[in-house]
């Protein structure tokens, strides 16, 4: 029976030799699976490393065949090493041949070993690849072998990024005449196309050394480490407005109680004991947390991942003096962001004279960064998985925020093709531009207003740029969700009154707090709801908060001083919402009268079309209503009970279906009869293709981004709209599931700019 291993600490420092050494890649790689398999007492010592984001290569070997290096290659899922890879877990067999999941691969020559004992190699969260030890005689291996595996696999992961060996995880190999060029797809956020080098949001923290010196300096400096964590947090809580008022600090209180948490100070303990330095601890311990807990069913608990890499990150900070955060005015010319999340407000620290796109591992088209990102016209991609791990400050990269394309070192050809795509969208915005102060009406006379949808400030300059009639729905929200406390009476007068001198004139729709479901305040109180888009949220919420509700008109009335004010109510589901809702303001109106405020010239109260029970109360609603708007995003999805956040459910059921736009001709024509205007702001009006849809069944109205303008004005201007309806109206009848290509083939066939 072989003799006990001779424990990390030794194998570690002979790993640090072995790296120093002035030889080839594969040369250091060779040496130090011999160092692995001599320490642990093993006959063999194998390394997988992950290729393609799918397949397993042999990458080097002590004790199995050397010719099968390069060739021996396993789908992730496959035999021992390809079940490691996939669940992130290690593997200790007594009988290798035992296990359901054992393959054999003849050119090895492995049939001589049965005891089997294999760890995942992981780096930021991502198995990379996979480090195996085998011995003829039936054995288990022991828990301080295991550790000591483990321990060598993070030290591995490095030299194997160091070296060069790694491919994109979860990417792919774009042509053969450069093997750097990777790519990826993610989801397509914001359109538009960019070129340039990567800034990460918070950069990568840097470990210059992973191998303690000694050990009982290393433990001290952990312990410091925590204790000042601890403080650090208690800071953070004690410092914070919003935890005095509510218990919306679950992300704070559950980062307090993970740094209280003696299992994880364990953990990080037992990892420097094994040979790291404190911060290689730290990162080893993050990578486990990672890698099993980005694997688990439980949705709560993948969401704890998160505040566990907070946590480590910010230990990590304390222990190297990292920098929290990337410089966000100080840019390079063609920066491209790269992050895992961030907040709107941090997207608009940026220098938006250098920003060109951004990039979130997480991130979906409903997350509110991606909204600002389409409001600013800043290209986006959301859903990269992986992204981190592949780049680093100033790595050149192209992105495609339209398809989700991305490039990671692109070759010159790549550049240049997508360098002409670059100029093609921008001669296509001058060309939409030239239609800037011509009428958007169709080529049989029917006018098409086109608004713009804002949430900020910042988006104001795009209604004069874009030519646009005026702002069609003013998301009130964003103003609050980018506060660190509810905006008193002053802020937000301030705020309405910027917006209205702003649009010059020109109508604005303010829309009421839309708050809930997707979208929350972190300093409101909220509760948990299993169906948080059909629970306590916009108007059911403001008028059960009634404060709220009437403190936010008030600002709204006082801000209009003189001129026009248009609100709308979102999410009236029953025509007494709206009759409460309209009660609340107009006391408002006189409380201000009575004090001698100078009134709004004009009111207009109108209601948001989203949940489909009103479509059958809109002889109620719209005679006491002074317009009506459809939110299509919300409207489409309850139609449907369909969640559009879920990405198995994306696509299944079109807006452009039978089903849908009938729904939208039956408001048509109910506000025809009761004279009431009806306008459309959800993102359907953005697109031309849809929106050639939209003003087809009779909307004449229409809000959307304000990149959408230009596109959506060329193609009313060359639409016939009688001949478009007079195509549609037999298809609404016909069962059909899309009416997309029937659309296409129409615009096709008639010159239709889509």
């Amino acid at each position: 029976m072989p003799s006990p291993s001779l424990g990390p600490r030794v194998l570690l420092r002979r790993l640090r030799e072995v790296m120093a050494e002035q030889t080839s890649a594969q040369a250091r790689l060779d040496k130090i699976v011999m160092a692995i398999a001599a320490n642990m007492v093993a006959e063999v010592c194998s390394v997988y490393v992950l290729q393609g984001g799918t397949v397993l290569e042999l990458y080097a070997t002590e004790g199995l065949r050397r010719e099968a290096v390069h060739q021996s290659r396993l789908k992730v899922g496959e035999g021992l090493v390809g079940l490691i890879a996939e669940q992130a877990i290690g593997l200790n067999l007594t009988e290798a041949e035992s296990h359901p999941s054992f393959k054999y691969l003849p050119e090895t020559g492995e049939e001589l070993f049965h005891s089997f004992l294999g760890v995942p190699i992981t780096r930021g969260g991502a198995v990379i690849g996979v480090l195996v030890v085998q011995n003829k005689t039936k054995r288990h291996y022991t828990e301080e072998e295991e550790e000591a595996l483990q321990t060598t696999s993070m030290v591995l992961a490095e030299v194997l990024a160091a070296s060069g060996f790694l491919e994109a995880q979860r990417t792919t190999l774009v042509g053969t005449a450069d093997l750097r060029t990777q790519a990826m797809v993610g989801e397509g956020l914001a359109e538009g196309v960019a070129l340039g080098h990567v800034v990460l949001h918070e950069p990568r923290i840097r470990i210059q050394n992973m191998i303690a010196e000694s050990v009982p300096d290393e433990l001290k400096r952990i312990d410091a480490g925590v204790l000042q964590l601890r403080q650090h947090v208690e800071d953070l809580l004690e410092g914070s407005e919003a935890l005095s008022s509510n218990d919306s600090s679950d992300v704070l209180e559950t980062i307090r109680m993970f740094a209280h948490d003696k299992g994880w100070l364990a953990r990080l303990k037992e990892a420097v004991q094994n040979g790291l330095t404190a911060e290689a601890a730290v990162e080893r311990v993050q990578n486990d947390n990672r890698a099993r807990m980005a694997r688990t069913p439980d949705p709560y608990l993948r969401e704890r991942m998160h505040d566990l890499d907070d946590l480590s990150n910010r230990l990590l900070r304390l222990l190297t003096g990292a920098v929290a955060t990337a410089a966000r005015t100080d840019l390079p010319d063609n920066t491209i962001v790269v992050s895992r999340n961030m907040g709107p407000a941090e997207l608009l620290d940026y220098d938006r004279s250098k920003l060109r796109g951004v990039i979130l591992e997480e991130g979906g088209k409903t997350s509110h960064v991606a909204i600002v990102a389409r409001a600013l016209g800043i290209p986006a991609v959301g859903q990269a998985t992986g992204i981190i791990n592949l780049v680093d400050d100033g790595t050149s990269l192209v992105m495609d925020g339209g398809a989700g394309d991305i490039f990671v070192r692109p070759s010159s050809e790549l550049e240049k093709s997508y360098a002409e795509k670059v100029r093609f969208y921008a001669s296509r915005q001058a060309a939409y531009r030239a239609l800037r102060d011509l009428p958007s009406v169709t080529k049989d006379g029917q006018a098409i207003t086109l608004n713009i949808n804002a949430g900020l400030v910042v988006d104001m300059p795009h209604l004069h740029e874009s030519g646009a009639d005026g702002v069609g729905l003013y998301r009130t929200e964003l103003h609050f969700m980018m506060a660190g406390r509810f905006p008193r009476l002053s802020a937000q007068v301030k705020h309405y009154k910027s917006i209205l001198d702003q649009a010059e004139g020109k109508p604005v729709v303010l829309r009421t707090l839309d708050i809930g479901a997707d979208k929350t305040l972190p300093y409101l109180r909220q509760p948990r709801e299993e169906n948080p888009a059909l629970g306590w949220r916009s108007i059911r919420m403001a008028l059960e908060r009634p404060a709220l509700f009437n403190l936010q008109v008030r600002a709204m009335l006082i801000a209009a001083s003189g001129r026009e004010l248009r609100i709308m109510f979102p999410m009236i589901a029953d025509v007494s919402e709206f009759e409460a809702a309209r009660d609340g303001v107009l006391k408002e109106r006189e409380f201000l009268r009575k004090h001698g405020h100078v009134l709004p010239s004009s009111l207009k109260l109108g209601a948001m079309i989203e949940v489909p029970a009103l479509l059958w109360q809109l002889d109620e609603l719209l005679p006491m209503a002074d317009f009506a708007s459809v939110g299509s995003n919300d409207l489409v999805q309850f139609l449907f009970a369909t969640d559009r956040g879920n990405p198995k459910l994306a696509g299944r059921y079109d807006p452009l279906s039978p089903a849908a736009l009938s729904a939208l001709r039956l408001i048509v024509e109910k506000g025809k009869q009761h004279g009431k205007s009806v306008t459309l702001c959800g993102e359907l009006g953005g697109k031309p293709l849809e929106a050639m849809g939209l003003a087809g069944v009779g909307i004449a109205s229409m809000s959307m981004v304000p990149s959408g303008i230009g596109p959506v004005k060329a193609m009313v201007r060359s639409l016939d709209q009688g001949k478009l309806w007079a195509f549609m109206q037999p298809l609404l009848s016909s069962g059909k599931h899309s009416l997309r290509q029937d659309l296409a083939d129409f615009a096709k066939a008639n010159g239709v700019e889509v």
